[in-house]
């Protein structure tokens, strides 16, 4: 009986051996099809992406997805980064900042992903920043915004003051008159680059002769237009922002007022001279590193291959072709760094790492992290014809480091400056 047990042993141990031996067990160095996102086997690259697919800012929050998925694309039929692909996590944030604060923790402590990009709103980052500052995570704000924010891990690719305003009021100052009024959103946005206005304004030898800031939910202006009309400025700047404030142009084109608008924001990013019928936007100038009516070569090339890619998307915006360019300048840090380890990436974008991409050629500053980029001057006629009236090349971002001593290749306040 012992010896039968014992011959019973040995066989189940071949049995075993043989099978073991069968069918080699899978490796990382594997030729095959890549599976769930990964190349020769290699786990993805998560990139986290926050933005409004809902609610009041999913007007641009729906485009800005569109060039991050377009720009993932591209990056992965061209390789991948460092022979890996590019997975692309991208909860909608519905314009709600509470949950933005959620998916990002989310985003950083279950999925792992190995940068952020995204927001909207000034509130939505400022909502999120803190966050990426306290789990020391990579994070790229695309998009136009007041300016000022100086932060270790956050790194601003989108047109901000030095880039619009002070080259706005200039220009309609000199053209228009020195009388300013401002109407602008009732929060950071609107009442940061207000004082950006006022700074330029007096620069420039205007003077601000109204100012009133309004909250996001306000539909009804007529009380605003005439306070507008008894100032009797030379130039209104309007810096309202959202698709609830976006009913003023119709109410301002129905009372007739002649007075230019300056803005940073309108038909560059919310393509009000297209959602409105003429004369909405009639007789405004906006500056912009981007609208899809930019004739460049690679503008044109851009905006061919986003509609490509999404045939109903309506426009393709400045936000677009910052987020574009948000994705690139970090895959071009990745590959300077040859590796997604976060100090090695900041230090490759702080080093000046450049992108030539729908709005021609941008450029990490790396003592401010903030972009060096092309700007334009944009012109909406009473019919909504799109010209361009002058061009800005290559402006610096230096303000942080000039006035306020910033250097962020060297220490980081993790605060945001105002003017």
């Amino acid at each position: 009986m012992r010896k039968l047990s014992s011959l019973l042993l040995v066989a189940v141990m071949i049995s075993i051996l043989v099978t073991g031996c069968g069918k080699p067990a899978p490796s990382s160095s594997s030729s095959g099809p890549a599976e769930s996102g990964s190349i020769a086997g290699q786990d993805p690259i998560k990139i986290g992406m926050l933005e409004d697919l809902s609610g009041d800012f999913s007007l641009c929050g729906t485009y800005k997805t569109h060039a991050m998925e377009l720009a993932i694309k591209e990056i992965n039929e061209s390789g991948g980064l460092l022979g890996r692909k590019l997975e692309l996590v991208a909860p909608d944030c519905q314009s709600d900042n509470q949950r933005y604060q959620e998916m990002a923790r989310k985003l950083i402590l279950e999925d792992k992903v190995e940068v952020i990009m995204g927001g909207f709103s000034s509130a939505s980052r400022e909502a999120i920043r803190p966050i990426m500052e306290e789990n020391k995570m990579l994070y790229f704000y695309n998009n136009q915004y007041e300016g000022g924010v100086a932060s270790h891990y956050t790194f601003c690719t989108g047109a901000i003051p030095e880039h619009q305003v002070m080259p706005l009021m200039e220009y309609m100052i000199q053209n228009f008159g020195p009388r300013v009024y401002t109407i602008a959103a009732d929060y950071n946005f609107g009442q940061l680059t207000a004082e950006w206005v006022k700074k330029a304004t007096e620069q420039y030898g205007g003077e601000i002769v109204g100012e009133e800031f309004l909250p996001l939910s306000v539909s009804q202006f007529s009380s605003s237009i005439d306070k507008i009309q008894k100032a009797k400025p030379d130039v209104l700047v309007v810096l309202l922002t959202g698709v609830t404030q976006s009913s003023f142009y119709g109410q301002w084109a129905t009372a007739g007022m002649n007075v230019p608008i300056a803005t940073t924001i309108n038909i560059a990013q919310g393509y009000e001279h297209l959602r409105f019928d003429p004369p909405a936007c009639s007789n405004m100038y906006v500056t912009a590193q981007f609208v899809e009516e930019l004739d460049t070569p690679a503008a044109v090339d851009f905006v061919k291959r986003f509609h490509e890619l999404y045939p109903d998307e309506p426009y393709v915006g400045m936000e677009a072709a910052a987020q574009y360019t948000g994705m690139m300048l970090y895959a071009e840090a990745v590959k300077k760094a040859g590796t997604t380890e976060t100090e090695a990436v900041i230090k490759a974008l702080e080093s000046g790492i450049s992108y030539d991409g729908p709005a021609g050629k941008v450029t990490i500053y790396g003592p401010t992290h903030h972009a060096i980029m092309d700007i334009w001057i944009v012109y909406s006629d009473e019919e909504h014809n799109i010209s361009f009236k002058k061009k800005y090349d290559q402006i610096i971002p230096d303000w942080l480091e000039k006035e306020k001593g910033v250097d962020l290749t060297v220490n980081s306040p993790n605060t945001q400056f105002t003017p």
